[in-house]
């Protein structure tokens, strides 16, 4: 079984500002010719982890991690004004003509998924091939699925917990009721909503209970951000059009893709992953069957390290 590589650090690091006051932070890992891949992490708003870095050679990849807008180490933190889809996609664009690369693999988990497709989407002459786990179609129906009704019916001792900053008369609109709160000029009720939001979140991305997930996902400066800015997108619909991703695969004909998925994944079922595969079939899908939602599984892990090392074999 294939493991994380060993703990690499930049060897370059960069500070891009883009549009309405946003400045990203950028990171290069691994050999500065290698085959360029970009690490979109979830959320939206969780931000890069250092061991993010270890999901490929770094003797063949030039790894790329940026923190998305308004989380981890890009400014203002937990900032919603200007966040937005396609903001996120001119920002991997912005990085890309910066960077100087012509074209990148783009590895994606969870919200990562969900930006790598429509990034590939609006730009496939840019992508060698897609690595995606943990598919996140960001339709109405996935939302309620986990914020709302259905999650809830399989973890009821841990929706109790999230249901806990609402009061009973909202709890039949609970993502308006989140968003009210994590808006609100109340500091002491923001980020009592925010820890039980990320809370719920990482209490049901593994198949077996894992305390450091749940730690990194209640810690203060990531439920804020990740809490706020996923809150505001799903408000919003993700600003994506009904069924944009899959209606849009078409774009992707030609592009390999590996999509790796959780049988038992709480946070996004892999209903998501089956019905992209439907739609992009050059894409082989792999549903391991001992794992759910996170990237830390030992299946997950082995399958993304196992996909990264065939595309550096095919592109390197």
């Amino acid at each position: 079984m294939n493991r994380l590589f060993p703990p690499t650090e930049p060897f370059r690091t960069h500070s891009l500002a883009v549009s309405q006051g946003h400045t990203l932070y950028i990171e290069e890992c691994g050999r500065p010719d290698g085959l360029p891949v970009v690490f979109v992490h979830g959320g939206p708003g969780a931000g890069c982890e250092i061991y993010h870095r270890q999901f490929f050679n770094p003797d063949i990849y030039r790894i790329i991690l940026f923190d998305q807008r308004g989380c981890g180490r890009s400014l203002p933190h937990a900032e919603l004004a200007g966040n937005n889809t396609q903001a996120l996609v001119m920002d991997m664009e912005a990085i890309r003509d910066m960077l100087g690369i012509d074209r990148w693999i783009v590895f994606g988990g969870s919200w990562g998924s969900t930006l790598g497709l429509v990034y590939a989407e609006t730009h496939p002459l840019r992508v060698f091939g897609l690595i995606l786990r943990g598919i996140f179609l960001c339709r109405p129906r996935d939302i309620h699925w986990f914020y709302q009704e259905g999650a809830s019916c399989l973890l009821p001792d841990y929706w109790q917990d999230y249901l806990q900053p609402i009061p009973v008369e909202e709890h039949d609109r609970l993502v308006e009721a989140y968003y009210l709160r994590l808006t609100g000029d109340d500091e002491l009720a923001r980020m009592a909503a925010a820890k039980a939001w990320a809370t719920w979140e990482g209490r049901a991305s593994t198949l077996l209970p894992r305390p450091s997930v749940v730690g990194h996902f209640g810690n203060p400066f990531t439920a804020l951000s990740l809490a706020r800015i996923e809150c505001h997108y799903f408000m919003h619909n993700s600003f994506l059009e009904p069924d944009q991703i899959l209606r849009d695969a078409k774009h992707m004909h030609g592009i390999p893709g590996v999509i790796v998925h959780g049988r038992y994944d709480l946070v996004c079922p892999v209903e998501q992953a089956w019905a992209l595969h439907k739609a992009w079939p050059q894409a082989r899908l792999q549903i391991i069957r001992d794992a759910g939602h996170s990237a830390t599984e030992e299946g997950i892990v082995d399958a993304l390290v196992t996909a990264a090392d065939q595309f550096a074999l095919r592109f390197g």
